[in-house]
């Protein structure tokens, strides 16, 4: 499967900073998650994608083009939907992504045609019309979707798309962006500071922190299953202190126990001894059990441990360190 962005030695410097630094990556098909903190390097990143900006030292192409030589081909094969809120008030929705699909290249009549598919696409076939200054965050944001798919792109780049939705508005949006992957084919790249949104619906993930690589890989080998189980507890009206009693025996027995409310995460041996141990434990401390499971990592242990330089081990499944 070819990558849509392949970058060796990648650095991007300013003035006053090191925005990337030696940056290796490879995004391949699909819905890929650019994931990190404010400054991590995700805007630098989707600069030099779009061709924007040419980098200190390094190579990227993308889609097999150097942005920075075949930046006008590379853009007419591209959408971007930015973070910021650039749209023009007085424009309607409709004639704002028909003449952005126009500066794409497309013909006049596929232009329109296409700019109402898209708005029908996200949820706006019957405000199409409107005004985008009358128009609501979540509104605007998917005008913002719209105008990126309207040209038929090969590749999507999205600059935090759920930034100010409420939660319905959120699950919304993700529905519609697994779509265009998933019905039409668009490869997408989602850049966002919110790991639950990127772990329900990205294929792969890129995480940066501070301009270095904290990991890549497909969701299932980075947030895939981590070593040791997780148990959640239920209360039992007759032994009002099960959960208290259950974890200090689990301590008892030289376990690794984090608990988060009714949720025991366990760990200090194999995933077999501690289904065994777990659940002898359990029936001692009167307690009762809703699920017990293997624990998944999630991106947040992925940050936890760059930041405290751990290292991953052998069994994290093809996780690209630092």
């Amino acid at each position: 499967m070819s990558a849509i962005i392949e970058t060796t030695g990648l650095v991007m410097e300013f003035p006053s900073t090191k925005a990337l630094d030696g940056l290796d990556l490879s995004v391949r098909q699909g819905i890929t998650g650019l994931v990190g903190a404010n400054g991590a390097g995700k805007t630098t990143l989707i600069s030099l994608t779009l061709g924007l900006l040419k980098p200190t030292t390094g190579t990227i192409t993308v889609l097999g083009l150097d942005p920075g030589r075949d930046g006008p081909t590379l853009r007419a094969m591209i959408g971007y939907g930015p973070e910021r809120n650039v749209l023009p008030d007085d424009l309607r929705a409709y004639d704002f992504v028909r003449h952005l699909a126009e500066v794409k290249g497309l013909p006049r009549d596929e232009a329109r045609s296409r700019a109402s598919d898209s708005l029908y696409l996200v949820g706006l076939g019957e405000e199409r019309f409107r005004a985008l200054g009358t128009m609501s965050t979540g509104q605007r944001q998917r005008v913002k979707l719209a105008q990126a798919i309207a040209a038929d792109p090969k590749f999507i780049v999205l600059d935090e798309p759920t930034d100010g939705l409420d939660p319905v508005q959120r699950d919304e949006m993700l529905n519609i962006i697994r779509q265009v992957n998933r019905e039409f084919g668009i490869d997408v790249m989602l850049s966002s500071h919110v790991l639950e949104e990127v772990e329900r619906v990205c294929d792969h993930v890129v995480a940066l922190d501070s301009g270095t690589l904290v990991a890549q890989g497909s969701m299932d080998e980075l947030a895939g299953i981590s070593g040791g189980i997780e148990i959640e507890l239920v209360e039992v009206a007759d032994h009002p202190n099960s959960i208290d009693e259950i974890e200090r025996l689990l301590l008892a027995e030289s376990l690794t126990v984090d608990r988060i409310g009714t949720i025991l995460q366990i760990g200090g041996r194999s995933d077999d001894e501690l289904f065994d141990v777990t659940a002898r434990l359990v029936a001692r401390g009167n307690g009762r059990i809703r699920r017990l499971a293997q624990r998944r990592r999630t991106l947040d242990d992925l940050f936890s441990l760059h930041a405290s330089g751990s290292r991953w081990t052998d069994e994290a499944q093809g996780v690209e360190r630092s």
